[in-house]
């Protein structure tokens, strides 16, 4: 958008469309990278991103100068995602993923600094991992929050792990940085993640990414299951229908599927 267009702009949605070029970028932008988008003065941009760091919607990154969304509109794109007239339709495609394998089913969000469940359908086995919805667990630790990790750029994980007390949560825990970035490489070469005992012992988890309408990852879809019933091959012959199943809720929840869209 040119300089002369943005002046056609109304003034209540400006805010709005930071707002949405912040959710097309996908990473942590700068006011002037969006404004390039929008053409707006460059007073007029900063401002916005003042207004909207101050309320909560954004929040600037460790390098001082790039901004990433913020708790409130981070709650927002949650409250989204699991609105009523998408949530039936999403049940019905976890419920039949956990009635294929027989285990619980997940969709988590990343959060500023953990995975966040969403939605799960539970297994109806007496012995079961209870981590309800709003649980909040580690990223590198977890075959959902690996599967995250594994989708940002380098030097934004080179500074996640810096930051990061890589705790032994178990004794298979990735606790080394090198180790956990040899971890993502093989996730990203296989475009899945796992967890082998290192969250919770006796617990395997399989995750893939849910994609947005970009193909960036908006979501995970995993399973988790105890190794009495399950091992690491067992769980990788669910794969490709947790991959389908991943692509039917990637068209619930960027509303491709919604005919209002078309």
């Amino acid at each position: 958008m040119d300089a002369g267009k943005s002046d056609t702009i109304p003034t209540n949605l400006r805010l709005l469309m930071v707002i949405e070029e912040i959710a097309r970028a996908g990473v942590p932008v700068t006011p002037t990278a969006v404004n390039e988008a929008l053409g707006l003065p460059k007073p007029t941009i900063h401002r916005l991103f003042a207004t909207l760091e101050e309320e909560g919607f954004l929040q600037r990154d460790i390098d001082g100068r790039t901004y990433s969304p913020g708790p409130r509109l981070r709650r927002l794109a949650g409250g989204v995602i699991s609105s009523r007239h998408i949530r039936t339709a999403r049940q019905a495609v976890l419920r039949k993923l956990s009635e294929l394998i027989g285990e619980t089913c997940n969709i988590a969000l990343p959060e500023r600094n953990a995975m966040t469940y969403v939605e799960r359908v539970e297994t109806e086995w007496p012995l079961r991992i209870q981590l309800p919805i709003g649980t909040s667990v580690p990223f590198y630790c977890t075959a959902s929050g690996k599967m995250y990790l594994s989708s940002l750029a380098s030097n934004h994980l080179e500074r996640y792990l810096e930051a990061t007390d890589l705790v032994a949560r178990t004794p298979n825990t990735l606790t080394d940085a090198a180790a956990v970035l040899h971890e993502l490489d093989a996730v990203r070469r296989n475009g899945y993640a796992l967890d082998r005992e290192e969250f919770m012992q006796d617990m395997i988890a399989l995750a893939v990414p849910i994609p947005d309408c970009n193909g960036r990852l908006m979501a995970t879809l995993s399973f988790h299951a105890p190794v009495q019933r399950f091992d690491i091959d067992r769980a990788l012959g669910f794969l490709a229908p947790l991959r389908a199943a991943a692509t039917d809720l990637s068209k619930l929840m960027s509303g491709a599927d919604d005919p209002d869209e078309a």
